[in-house]
């Protein structure tokens, strides 16, 4: 099974409106986007090793077309120089029963409920989804945080020279729209939520 490893960065942005004018002229509209994330962990709060994700997510695209989705996610992340190194297991959650898609995030709580786990932290962001070459482009609320635009690639392997090659290509586009290296936030933003 291939999992890519991503290569991303995200960064404060001062003017939201003013930094989703810019991406929409550099790179193209793919979707506006509202993600609820509970994180899951068999261990207590507040910075267990290990979390699983539980994402709900609403997408609507510039057709009209408005999708739902419930994807679990594990991470092994990594941070170097405020780029984010993550090796990210995700599979979308469908209910053997029948339920309508986007519904299921009910029995897989229970699911991890039964395997001992206990929700630790929660994060919700809405936004745009942008994309320019292999570069996937965010411009996000967080609730309780404030705005960001977190730029990602996906790449096919983590050996020094891709990431290095990624990291790249990640601090030029982040030049280009004009947002200085010292508005790079290394943090995650579950632990940013955790310490409020």
């Amino acid at each position: 099974m291939y999992m890519p490893t991503e290569i991303e960065l995200k960064a404060h942005v001062k003017d939201s409106e003013a930094m989703k004018l810019l991406l929409s002229k550099k790179a193209k509209y793919e979707m506006m986007f509202k993600k609820e994330d509970i994180y899951w962990a068999p261990g207590a709060p507040p910075s267990p090793t290990v979390r699983i994700r539980l994402r709900k997510e609403r997408r609507s695209y510039p057709d009209g077309t408005i999708d739902s989705f419930v994807f679990a996610t594990c991470k092994l992340k990594k941070v170097i120089d405020g780029i984010e190194i993550n090796d990210e297991r995700e599979f979308e959650i469908r209910s053997l029963h029948g339920a309508a898609p986007g519904t299921d995030g009910p029995d897989f709580e229970e699911f991890l409920r039964m395997t001992g786990c206990k929700p630790c932290a929660s994060k919700r962001k809405e936004g745009w989804l942008f994309s320019r070459e292999d570069i996937n482009a965010e411009l996000s609320k967080v609730e309780g945080l404030g705005w960001f635009i977190e730029l990602e690639i996906l790449a096919d392997n983590d050996r020094e020279e891709t990431v290095s090659g990624g990291k790249a290509k990640l601090l030029s586009f982040l030049n280009e729209l004009g947002i200085e290296k010292e508005a790079i936030e290394s943090r995650f933003y579950t632990d940013m939520l955790i310490k409020q």
